[in-house]
């Protein structure tokens, strides 16, 4: 059953989870995709009305809002959850890690798919954005505040505002090591220093440091 996996991924993700009572009854995560299951059953089969009463009252009660229409897979889990936004069109794949504040929405006014697609096993870091009809990579990392509006490849991670994709990450055994993700700001800027001190040795090498015979001349 999808809420069985749901709650295995819970004790498999948050050391924090200590007994099976407390998952069940104290995680708004887990009530927010339980209710999601449901409201998107009613949305497949055109019930729209009460499948958005659900999800609105899911809203009122935990501070996640999944629309209806959003696909979520088995095993995903919403730690904390609060200020989480899923829009209507967005996929989320087996056992992705969203933190709070996140949002897999949309840029504009366009009809059709126009959220993301998350792949399995992502973790998406508190605060983060995801917009547009975007495609994110199995075990791909979304640092916490990034700004994502393009494409992540698969074991990759994606830091800053807008993201800068880093495919040197070990993504698939430390998922959650946000301390050791990317600075690519501070990477760069290191990287023109030490070209600026490599050009200053060379032209002082080339400098001529004996006098001319203009200078020579009394």
């Amino acid at each position: 059953m999808p809420l069985a996996v749901d709650i295995a991924s819970i004790f498999a993700n948050d050391p924090a989870a200590t007994h099976w009572l407390e998952v069940v009854c104290c995680y708004p995560g887990l009530h927010a995709i339980a209710a999601h299951r449901l409201a998107h059953w009613l949305h497949r089969h055109q019930v729209h009305f009460f499948s958005r009463l659900i999800s609105h009252l899911t809203r009122c009660v935990t501070g996640i809002e999944i629309h209806p229409g959003a696909r979520l897979g088995k095993g995903v889990f919403i730690d904390h959850g609060m200020g989480v936004v899923i829009g209507e069109t967005a996929i989320v794949g087996d056992y992705t890690l969203i933190y709070q504040g996140v949002t897999l929405g949309g840029t504009g006014k366009e009809t059709g798919k126009r959220h993301p697609t998350v792949g399995s096993h992502v973790v998406i870091g508190a605060g983060a954005k995801v917009l547009g009809n975007i495609n994110i990579g199995d075990y791909a990392r979304i640092g916490a505040g990034s700004v994502v509006l393009r494409e992540v490849p698969d074991h990759c991670t994606a830091v800053g505002i807008p993201s800068r994709n880093v495919c040197r990450c070990n993504t698939e055994t430390t998922p959650l090591e946000h301390g050791q993700l990317p600075d690519t700001v501070a990477a760069t800027v290191r990287s023109l220093i030490n070209r600026i001190e490599t050009l200053e040795q060379q032209l002082q090498q080339l400098t001529p440091t004996d006098p001319t015979p203009l200078e020579r001349q009394p």
